[in-house]
C-alpha cells in the first residue's frame, strides 16, 4: 500500500481534501492524544473528514471513546494475508505540501528514492552510525517524521519520540534528550525561539551524549542560533537543515569537518548541485538575493505530484529550462555559505509548516458574505510568519469585530489552528490584481509592512 500521512492537527478540511484527492482506503489513529496535562480528542476532526473511499478506520484505543472503528488491537491480532512484491520504482508514499495555487500538492516518493535520501543525509549532515539514536520534535504527519524513521533504520540506529509539547514542563526537551541519550536532536527555529524566551536552560551533562543540533523548516535567526550554540557550550554543531517534501530531504546542509557560520549553509547536501539564480537565470553574484535552485537530479526528488503531471512541472521546471526552481528566496556569501532568506513566492510558513494561501482563501471564500480573499504570510517573533487575510465583501454586509471573529474561528474550524489559524482579517473594498485578473500578494504585503512595492506595471 502507498502511505499518506497526516497531522494531527488538521481540521476537518484539510483532511478531507488529502483523503479525497489520494482516494485513501484504510486510516489507522489513535482516540486520544495528552498535552499539557489534558486530554485531546483526535478522532472528532477525522471522523468529519472522511471521504466515501475510506473503509475502514483502525483506531488505537487509549481512552473510553467507542465508536464506529476497528479496534488496532484487532489487526495486530491478524497475520496478513501476503508480503507485496514490488519494484523500486513503485510509489511508496504520498505526502501533501501546500503551494501558492489550488490545492495542496501530493508529492509521490518511491521506494528506492525517499528512504535512500533521508539516510544519506542523515549519515552525512548529523554523523549517525549504528547504535546511535535520532530524534527530531515534529509531527509524524510532515515530512521530517518519515524522513526521521527510514533513516534511522536504514542506518540501524535508533529513534526517540514523546507525546505533547517539549516545553511541559520547560526542561522537559533536555530531560528527554539525557535519558533516551539521543545523539542528534532536531529543532523548529519556531521552538528554539520559543525555548529561547521561556529561559530554559540545559543542566551540565545532560546534553554530553548529543553531538549534533539540527535546525529546519525555516530561517533561524543569528540570536537564536548563537542562544542554542551556548546551549551546547560550544561543543555541538548545529546543523543547518533545508529543503522539503519534494525533494526527501535538504538541499543544503552543513558538514562538522567545514567550518559553520551563525545561521548558514556550508554546503549543498550529498549528491545535489545547488545554486542561487537570479531573475535572468544567471548566478546570482555573492551577497546578490535570487532563488534556491538545483542544477541536478537526486534519488529523493519526487517522481511527480499525485495524478498531476502537468501541474508538477509548472511548479518546479517550468522556470528555467532543465534547472528545479525551489521557491526559496537565497544568497551566497563570498566564502560560499548559502544563507535561506525566506520564500521567493507566496507560501506561508508557520513554525516551519508550509501552508498555502488557496487552502486559507478557499475557506473564507466559502462564506456568504465574503466576494474573495487574499492572504499573505508576515513576519512573526516566535512562529517565523503568520497570515494576514485581506477580505472583501459582498454587497450587503458591512465589517464588523463579530464577522471578523467569526471568520478566524472558521480557518480555525476547517484546517486547525495549529496549521491554519488566521492571525488577523483585514477588510478592504478591493484586492491589486494583474491586468489577468491575478491577485497580487506580493504588492499586499509590500505595502502592509511598509515595504517599496516594485514594479507595478
Amino acid at each position: 500500500g502507498i502511505i499518506v500521512p497526516l497531522f494531527s492537527g488538521f481540521g476537518k478540511e484539510a483532511i478531507r481534501v488529502r483523503l479525497e484527492d489520494s482516494e485513501a482506503k484504510f486510516v489507522f489513529a489513535s482516540d486520544v492524544s495528552y498535552r499539557r496535562g489534558k486530554e485531546v480528542d483526535m478522532l472528532a476532526e477525522l471522523k468529519a473528514g472522511l471521504t466515501p473511499t475510506v473503509k475502514q478506520v483502525a483506531v488505537h484505543e487509549r481512552g473510553d471513546r467507542r465508536g464506529d472503528h476497528t479496534a488496532l488491537s484487532e489487526v495486530f491480532k491478524t497475520g496478513g494475508d501476503y508480503v507485496e512484491d514490488t519494484e523500486a520504482e513503485d510509489p511508496m508514499m504520498i505526502i501533501y505540501t501546500s503551494g501558492t495555487t489550488g490545492r495542496p500538492k501530493g508529492t509521490v516518493h518511491t521506494h528506492d528514492g525517499f528512504p535512500i535520501k533521508a539516510a544519506a543525509d542523515v549519515y552525512f549532515h548529523f554523523d549517525i552510525k549504528p547504535g546511535d539514536t535520532l530524534s527530531w520534535i515534529t509531527d509524524m504527519g510532515w515530512m521530517m517524521g518519515p524522513w526521521m524513521v527510514f533513516a534511522s533504520y536504514l542506518l540501524r540506529g535508533s529513534m526517540a519520540f514523546f507525546e505533547g509539547a517539549p516545553d511541559y514542563p520547560k526542561e522537559r526537551l533536555w530531560r528527554f534528550a539525557e535519558e533516551f541519550k539521543v545523539s542528534a536532536l532536531g529543532l523548529a527555529a519556531t521552538l528554539t525561539r520559543h525555548l529561547r524566551s521561556i529561559g530554559t536552560v540545559a543542566e551540565p551533562g545532560q546534553l554530553d551524549e548529543l553531538k549534533a543540533f539540527g535546525n529546519t523548516g525555516e530561517p533561524i535567526d543569528t540570536e537564536s542560533w548563537l542562544w542554542l550554540y551556548k546551549m551546547g557550550r560550544g561543543r555541538i554543531p548545529i546543523i543547518n537543515y533545508s529543503g522539503g517534501t519534494e525533494i526527501s530531504g535538504g538541499i543544503l546542509g552543513c558538514y562538522v569537518v567545514k567550518k559553520i557560520k551563525p545561521s548558514s549553509f556550508n554546503g549543498a547536501s550529498i549528491g545535489t548541485k545547488a545554486a542561487v539564480f537570479t531573475e535572468d537565470g544567471r548566478l546570482a553574484p555573492p551577497g546578490v538575493e535570487g532563488e534556491l535552485v538545483v542544477l541536478s537530479v537526486w534519488p529523493g526528488m519526487t517522481r511527480g505530484f499525485w495524478r498531476d503531471p502537468q501541474r508538477y512541472l509548472e511548479t518546479y521546471w517550468n522556470k528555467w529550462p532543465g534547472v528545479w526552481a525551489h521557491g526559496d528566496a537565497a544568497a551566497v556569501d563570498g566564502e560560499g555559505f548559502f544563507y535561506i532568506l525566506g520564500r521567493a513566492d507566496d507560501t506561508i510558513k508557520v513554525a516551519g509548516k508550509r501552508l498555502g494561501p488557496a487552502e486559507i482563501e478557499t475557506v473564507l471564500n466559502a462564506h456568504p458574505a465574503v466576494a474573495e480573499s487574499a492572504c499573505i504570510g508576515v513576519p512573526h517573533e516566535v512562529k517565523g510568519e503568520v497570515p494576514i487575510c485581506f477580505v472583501v465583501l459582498k454587497p450587503g454586509y458591512e465589517p464588523s469585530e463579530a464577522l471578523r471573529q467569526e471568520l478566524i474561528k472558521l480557518t480555525e474550524e476547517a484546517l486547525g489552528k495549529a496549521f491554519g489559524a488566521v492571525e488577523d482579517i483585514k477588510f478592504v473594498r478591493m484586492l491589486p490584481k494583474t491586468r489577468n485578473a491575478k491577485i497580487m500578494r506580493r504588492v499586499i504585503r509590500a505595502v502592509y509592512l511598509g515595504r517599496n512595492p516594485g514594479d507595478l506595471s
